[in-house]
């Protein structure tokens, strides 16, 4: 691969997050630049993750940009903890409530500029891949239809990733029951299968599943995560719990991703039986209508 350049997840979630303060104020970087000093691509390489700001720096931006002072002492807070090397716990809201934009900055960004994205996912289909009403089903639990409906737009307009322009190499690899236990109605499920089949016909989307009831422990037993890989950058892995997000870049941590991607593609089927058996669980969900 090529200079893949170790800088800390946190580093770039906060680059991230700096720029989508700035777009909303309707800056430029050479409008920053004019406000605060300095050149204008040292905001630009903060703002992708390539250098590391201070805490004074990212205050006098987020003022630039008008930001509240609880998001200042919290994105400066995120500075002084951005080492170079760390794998990065983040805390979530709670299970029921809706995501805020800040939860989701860092996995878009990382979704946003990954050149291969592999999304293991043992019980619940990929975000990549849900449908609409998935979504919606999956969202619905503790939440006022406002925030689910912000939230389903959100979730699907990500998934646009793999159909732009320079869009990553997707692999999905899924558990047969993700694929068998219904999220929301029948039909929903069904409709959601059919998706999936059909994403997996486009050129940079592969799907393959593990079956169900081979008696082995394979590392799909262990949950889901999703390994992002980079042209500049060392790749990244995010695993999601219930109160948290961990994103992990220590070197030790990715290898043990990357040999467990290639141990379930091993015990995976292929792709081309993985969209039968998929086309015909949907067949026999729409026959249970």
């Amino acid at each position: 691969m090529a200079n893949t350049k170790r800088t800390s997840p946190r580093i770039r979630a906060l680059g991230a997050e700096l720029r989508e303060y700035r777009e909303n104020a309707g800056m430029t970087v050479r409008d920053v630049s004019t406000r605060i000093g300095g050149h204008h691509s040292k905001v630009a390489r903060i703002e992708t993750g390539q250098i590391p700001p201070t805490p004074e720096i990212v205050v006098a931006l987020l003022t630039t940009y008008g930001a509240p002072e609880s998001d200042r002492d919290r994105l400066a807070a995120m500075a002084r903890d951005a080492t170079e090397e760390s794998n990065w716990i983040k805390p979530r809201g709670q299970w029921g409530q809706s995501a805020t934009d800040q939860d989701l900055i860092a996995l878009i960004e990382f979704e946003r500029t990954a050149t291969n994205i592999v999304d293991v996912a043992p019980i619940m289909i990929p975000g990549l891949l849900q449908t609409s009403d998935y979504a919606r089903a999956v969202m619905s639990a503790g939440m006022p239809p406002e925030a689910v409906e912000a939230q389903v737009t959100m979730r699907v307009g990500r998934r646009d990733v793999l159909s732009h322009r320079n869009a990553p190499e997707f692999l999905a690899i899924l558990g047969e029951w993700a694929l068998r236990e219904p999220m929301g109605d029948q039909a929903t499920m069904a409709d959601q299968l059919q998706h999936i089949v059909k994403m997996s016909e486009m050129n940079n989307v592969t799907v393959q599943v593990v079956r169900t009831g081979s008696g082995a422990w394979t590392p799909m037993h262990a949950g889901q995560y999703m390994l992002f890989e980079f042209p500049k950058a060392a790749p990244v892995v995010h695993v999601e719990h219930l109160s948290s997000d961990a994103f992990l870049s220590r070197p030790g941590d990715i290898q043990s991703y990357q040999q467990a991607t290639d141990n379930l593609r091993d015990v995976a089927m292929t792709p081309e039986a993985s969209a039968e058996l998929i086309a015909n669980i949907a067949k026999e969900m729409e026959a249970n209508l």
